[in-house]
């Protein structure tokens, strides 16, 4: 985003006095932009110019030659027999790209350098060194460490660097630099001219704009270095390019050193200061808001040419990445070896390296340009490569601003450069003036709720820049050209709102329409998600791409459903462009990462979609933008949407009941998970069956259960992972989940709201009862043929609950045999149960589970 210091911002919009980044803040926010950050050099003084006495080199035993120096540091020199500050201090210091009469920046003691590092005297090679003589990475004015800053050599002259000066303000340490977030159509405040507009609309400071164009910018020239724009395939009819201006600058010392105060500004403004021809054209940018670019003329052939890219081209961009061309970039070429058959740069991204500035390049061609957004976004996006100049591109530049910029940049060159500017300028135009916006003046206050008059709108609207024609109720506004987001009516009503200041607006709460809310499936996600949260898990949400290796890492075997899945065609990473096929794959990653921090015991879960491609389903088709799909179109992208159902999963790692005084605690097993699952089932009415699954990844085979609706639908499986699933994601040994289909378990619950039944008042009779059977019948199936014959004893339905209460397995009951024991809990609505009827209850069930499972009672 954006930086803006203060001083630089001060030389287009009246400041007051003392403005503090803080303030400026407060002032913008409320035309719309936001403050991201206040930036301080992190340096406190006293940091002072000194003047180099003498210096001695000592060579020291470790090799290393230090420079013992006396400086003259003007009224903060030591004190001599008067009291007087005469007496230079003494300060070691190991750079030697300094001589004695240099003028240097010294912090003394008290000081505070970037990091923190707090300056102080201290013994160091036999001398007591009173302060530091600094470089420029010390001072945090770049990370380019080329020794002791020497002022001279940047510009200072002695009328500025007298001994004693603060240097904080010589070199602009003391001044505050304040980030802003912009949005995105908002692109004209990527420069100081549009957020020194902004600032005047917010304050009514007075406003100097620097792109408006002098006569000698307006002024005839003849035709310089040959252009031609030749776009044969614009995207959506629009060229690539409408207007490029081109000036030769001839003997500019172009590869040498911007001068100090730009390179301050540019450093502040958060870019590395380079040369003084890539510094002139950063600089012109940030200032006006015109991306620029410099060319070694030496190394050009004309014409240069803008065109598209052709099939197999290639260019090795400035960061030194060979990139393969799409034939929708949109390209600067020149004629080196045929008409536009070398490309030059990418148009509004990146140049090449073959033209680029260099250290014998004396003759410059200066590029301006106003290139398509659309092009440039997506050269951008295409490439991974976002630039300064397609930020701002992409967001829309003004298109009188090339010829302006060009002049700026052209007389900085010759200025801190020499050289002269060629008489001659290319200036291809072939820009048109934005699109009248048709207007309802009374539209701001029908839409906003403010009563805004019609003097006040156009008042408004004036003061961005807008031409208005009030003849009659409708009116035509003609908008500026750096306002390209200034499009429709509703645009301009917007601009009213933010400059007639959002505070403005009254809050008013609508009126709740009666009958609405939830509905009946959001409300049983909600009780589903609360009911996990309640059992003492955590909600999680996690992103839905994922990667081969993540799938591999569960197990599955090649031929599962579940490893079919959609792949994105632009992925947010490279490493995850698969869409997840089920939850367990990106929620055990979240229980890992989770784990890796230290958490060994943990319980999460989450609720969110899978995506479910099936075999043979249609590809959507690519549509082009800027129109609106046909209704075959539409259906076409339906019919290609793969199902979505949503699932609910959980993982559980660790202890569920801690160790302590109390006990060692009990860790998390199979029958946990199984539990939650049944769980979620139960808030919604369902009752899920757990039967034995042998075979389902990325379970153990053995502990993982099918959980299946009272019809016989599978909608999901818990149980322990298997241990190379744990293994390979590092989580902790025998680590538990669950997952079901949350959608099909909601379409198997009543429709029908369950009717409660009276609470009996009369007391409840027990019979525990032990049955004997093989020990390969799971007892899930003993559990419901105990209730089946509860329901068919003389008595009636008189079971109120059952629960397995001990297993045993051992000499008493046999060889490859096992006891369940069950309590039993008998009561009726209507009287008190008898005796003889609770023994009838105990005696259906045996019965009934000796027909199923070929059960006998213990003895």
């Amino acid at each position: 985003m954006p930086r803006i210091p203060l001083g630089w911002l001060a030389e287009h919009v009246a400041l007051p006095a003392g403005l503090t980044a803080e303030q400026l803040a407060a002032d913008l926010v409320r035309v719309g932009l936001e403050e991201e950050a206040v930036h301080t050099s992190g340096v406190t003084g006293p940091v002072v110019v000194g003047q180099v006495v003498d210096l001695t080199p000592e060579p020291q035993k470790n090799g290393k030659t230090i420079n013992w120096c006396h400086v003259d540091v003007g009224a903060h020199n030591d004190p001599d027999e008067a009291g007087e500050p005469t007496v230079p201090r003494g300060i070691v210091c190991g750079a030697h790209n300094f001589a004695a009469g240099d003028r240097v920046v010294v912090a003394l003691p008290g000081a505070v350098l970037p990091g923190p590092f707090p300056i102080s005297a201290r013994k160091t090679y036999g001398h007591v060194s009173d302060g530091m003589i600094c470089s420029a990475r010390e001072l945090g004015l770049g990370e380019d460490h080329e020794g002791i800053i020497v002022l001279e050599r940047l510009g200072y002259g002695a009328d500025v660097t007298a001994p004693g000066t603060d240097a904080l303000a010589l070199l602009g340490l003391g001044e505050e630099v304040l980030e802003i977030n912009v949005t995105p159509d908002r692109g004209y405040c990527f420069s100081m001219r549009g957020v020194a507009r902004e600032y005047g609309h917010s304050t009514g400071a007075t406003f100097t704009d620097p792109g408006l164009p002098t006569e000698a910018d307006l002024a005839d020239r003849p035709a310089g270095f040959a252009v031609e724009v030749d776009d044969e395939r614009p995207v959506h009819g629009v060229p690539g390019a409408d207007r490029f201006v081109a000036q030769v600058v001839r003997g500019v010392a172009a590869d040498g050193p911007s001068p100090a105060w730009m390179q301050q500004r540019l450093t502040k403004a958060g870019m590395r200061p380079i040369s003084l021809a890539v510094d002139v054209t950063n600089y012109v940018m940030l200032n006006l808001g015109q991306p620029m670019h410099a060319y070694d003329l030496a190394t050009l052939a004309a014409p240069v040419v803008v065109r598209r890219a052709r099939p197999g081209e290639r260019l090795t961009t400035l960061d030194g990445v060979d990139r393969a061309l799409d034939p929708e970039d949109l390209l600067v070429t020149d004629s080196a070896g045929g008409r536009g058959a070398r490309v030059l740069g990418i148009a509004g991204v990146m140049g090449g390296a073959e033209t680029e500035v260099g250290p014998a390049t004396t003759d410059l061609l200066l590029e301006a340009a106003h290139f398509d957004p659309v092009s440039v976004a997506r050269s951008s996006r295409r490439h991974r490569l976002s630039s300064e100049a397609s930020k701002r591109f992409e967001r829309g530049v003004d298109p009188r601003l090339a010829r302006v910029a060009v002049a700026r940049a052209a007389a900085l060159l010759v200025e801190h450069g020499g050289g002269t500017v060629d008489e001659a300028l290319t200036d291809v135009d072939t820009t048109t003036p934005p699109a009248p916006v048709a207007f309802d003046p009374t539209q701001p206050a029908r839409l906003v709720g403010v009563p805004y008059t019609a003097d006040e709108v156009r008042e408004t609207l004036t003061s961005i820049g807008c031409e208005v024609d009030a003849d009659g109720a409708a009116w035509t506004v003609h908008v500026p050209t750096w306002r390209p987001d200034l499009q429709t009516g509703v645009d301009l009503v917007e601009e009213v709102a933010r400059l007639r200041g959002y505070d403005a607006i009254p809050s008013v709460v609508p009126p709740a329409p009666a009958g609405r809310g939830l509905t009946p499936r959001q409300r049983a996600r909600r009780a589903v998600a609360d009911a996990l949260a309640a059992a003492g898990l955590v909600e999680v949400l996690s992103y839905p791409f994922v990667g081969q290796a993540q799938v591999d890492a569960l197990g599955l075997p090649e031929d599962d459903p579940r490893r079919r899945a959609v792949r994105l065609v632009n992925p947010l990473a490279d490493s995850e462009p698969l869409m997840r096929t089920d939850l367990l794959v990106t929620l055990l990653d979240t229980a890992r990462r989770n784990v890796s921090r230290g958490t060994g015991d943990l319980g999460v879960f989450e609720v969110g979609l899978v995506t479910l491609p099936e075999a043979g389903a249609g590809v959507a088709p690519r549509l082009p933008g800027g129109v609106r799909p046909s209704d075959e179109d539409l259906a076409a992208i339906d019919a290609a949407v793969p199902p979505q159902p949503r699932h609910v999963a959980a993982a559980i790692a660790g202890h569920v009941e801690p160790a302590g005084w109390w006990g060692g605690g009990r860790r998390a097993d199979h029958t946990d998970a199984i539990a939650l699952a049944r769980r979620v089932g139960e808030v919604v009415g369902v009752e899920l069956v757990a039967s034995a699954d042998a075979a389902r990844a990325p379970f153990h085979p053995g502990r993982c259960a099918r959980l299946s609706t009272p019809s016989g639908a599978v909608v999901g499986h818990a149980g322990e992972l298997h241990p190379h699933v744990v293994a390979a994601l590092d989580l902790p040994a025998r680590t538990v989940a669950f997952e079901l289909d949350l959608d099909a378990v909601l379409a198997a619950a009543p429709a029908e709201p369950v009717e409660a039944r009276p609470v009996s008042t009369f007391p409840v009779a027990k019979e525990d009862v032990a049955l004997v059977v093989d020990a390969s019948v799971p007892a899930a199936d003993v559990l419901a043929a105990v209730r089946a014959g509860a329901a068919q004893s003389p008595a009636g339905d008189v079971l109120e609950d059952v629960h397995l209460f001990d297993v045993y397995t051992g000499d008493q009951v046999g060889e490859g045999r096992k006891s369940l024991a069950f309590a039993l809990r008998l009561r009726a609505a209507d009287r008190t149960l008898t005796a003889d009827e609770t023994a009838a209850v105990r005696e259906a069930v045996v019965a009934e589970a000796h027909a199923r499972v070929g059960a006998h009672l213990r003895a």
